[in-house]
């Protein structure tokens, strides 16, 4: 077993909990994520995947935000929401974050493809179709807009595509977890959701 699998490996036990967390709406999740990414972000790196090298540090970035946001938004459940069963704060998508939204993925994903087959990345099209949604999705997570589980269901849907084409079985695994789990947590975030914003 070489240093790529071993890290592999870490990924995939680490991003487990990731997601999980992430469904149940627990701030763990943000610390979990911060080592998931960073330990993605080498493996990226090694493949030459740059822009998904590039998401993982976006990622860990985000995290921090991340976890300052849902501390926030958590205060504004009261005790009478969380016995109701309603534990998830969750944010409407506004008109202007759509679009300002729908703008960085198409201006992101041309962008990157263009940069991309420059460096001769070794898959720019999936790589930046894939970077671009999960920046915006990342972004709506972060805000706890409930629509960002559908754009993690295609991202990752392009992710098990690209990892399964690299041979990178590890994080096959993973992204196709990450398919159900958003799925999952698709109707766990509406069923249990209350907007807070």
């Amino acid at each position: 077993m070489d240093i790529v699998q071993i890290i592999e490996i870490i990924a995939l036990v680490l991003g487990i909990p990731y997601v999980v967390c992430e469904v149940l709406q627990k701030n763990e999740m943000w610390y979990f994520g911060m080592v998931t990414s960073t330990a993605c972000a080498i493996l990226f790196f090694l493949e030459s995947n740059w822009a998904n090298m590039g998401l993982n540090i976006y990622y860990v970035v985000m995290a921090v935000w991340g976890l300052y946001q849902w501390k926030k938004d958590s205060l504004a459940l009261n005790a009478e929401d969380k016995a109701a069963g309603e534990d998830i704060h969750l944010t409407h998508l506004s008109l202007k974050t759509g679009l300002w939204s729908l703008a960085i993925f198409i201006a992101g994903t041309a962008l990157l493809i263009w940069l991309l087959e420059v460096l001769h990345d070794s898959n720019p099209v999936l790589d930046a179709l894939s970077t671009s949604l999960c920046v915006v999705a990342m972004f709506w997570l972060a805000r706890s807009i409930p629509y960002h589980w559908i754009l993690w269901i295609i991202g990752d849907i392009i992710l098990v595509v690209m990892c399964s084409m690299a041979g990178k079985m590890w994080l096959t695994v993973l992204y196709a977890a990450y398919v159900i789990a958003s799925a999952y947590g698709l109707f766990r975030w509406f069923k249990r959701g209350k907007f807070v914003a």
